[in-house]
């Protein structure tokens, strides 16, 4: 099956698909509303994968194909983790508990509102897998070479997400109430954050040589940089909780004044004073 381009050179029939699936797989939100950013994220996107292969397979390429098996394998690992946290992490339960108290006042059209904008973010983030499976072909080679670059960025950042989650889940689970600062958290304070900024910035590379028009740029854009300044807004609500909880230990403050808060090798040692309205 074909998809149709339309005006913008957009696949709007094909993007009308992901949202229904986004919204349909997000609307797990309403029973918590954590869930729309958490485990709603995960697996709409793997529903995605599922959908994009459904419908385009006879024209995925190799390199298409290793670019959507990336955000299948993201999108299920997340989402298994943050169940098995949920059920397994006794500081995690209390933190949903208390993030689901306070949003139980939200009446329903703000909910509607969070749900549809959440579903709108994730078929932006997932577009340049949609563009580069439909795109033009034979690819030229400088926009293989590209998009097997982004490829590889994915699954470094894929990679460093998920050992920064199992080191995290690990320290947690020997001292609950103490904070991690051993491994990749050596290095930086955030690395998951830092794995999911890199996995989607990859993606949105993988697409570069199929952004033919401007629609296609703009969704993708659009989507990339939310991603980022949502994961900086996360990194600073991290950091200030974590402030509120460790900071009269002399050995977190030593931590947080010598240790990145989410890049390597760039001494930023923190974001509080960041004014990010996503995240």
């Amino acid at each position: 099956m074909s998809a149709v381009i339309g005006w913008g050179g957009m696949p709007w029939q094909m993007l009308g698909l992901l949202m229904a699936i986004a919204l349909v797989v997000s609307s797990i939100g309403f029973y918590r509303m954590v869930y729309f950013i958490s485990i709603g994220y995960a697996f709409s996107i793997a529903a995605m994968v599922v959908a994009l292969v459904i419908v385009a397979w006879e024209q995925l390429s190799w390199l298409a194909l290793a670019q959507n098996a990336l955000l299948l394998v993201w999108g299920l690992r997340l989402g298994i983790f943050l169940v098995q946290r949920e059920w397994r992490q006794q500081s995690y339960r209390e933190q949903a508990e208390s993030m689901h108290g306070a949003s139980a006042g939200l009446n329903f059209g703000v909910r509607c509102a969070i749900w549809v904008t959440v579903a709108l973010l994730y078929v932006a983030l997932f577009a340049p897998s949609l563009f580069a499976g439909i795109g033009r072909a034979p690819l030229p080679v400088w926009a293989q070479a590209v998009q097997a670059l982004g490829v590889l960025i994915m699954a470094g950042g894929l990679l460093l997400e998920a050992v920064a989650d199992a080191q995290k889940s690990a320290a947690k689970a020997r001292a609950p109430r103490a904070f991690v600062q051993t491994g990749l958290y050596s290095w930086v304070r955030c690395p998951n954050y830092l794995g999911e900024m890199l996995f989607w910035v990859g993606n949105f590379i993988a697409g570069i040589g199929f952004y033919l028009l401007p629609g296609p740029w703009l969704l993708s854009l659009t989507g990339v940089t939310c991603l980022i300044l949502i994961m900086l807004g996360s990194t600073r609500r991290i950091e200030l909780a974590q402030d509120a909880r460790y900071g009269s230990q002399a050995d977190y403050q030593r931590y947080a004044r010598t240790t990145p808060v989410v890049f390597p090798f760039v001494p930023v040692y923190t974001l509080r004073n960041l004014r990010v309205y996503l995240g």
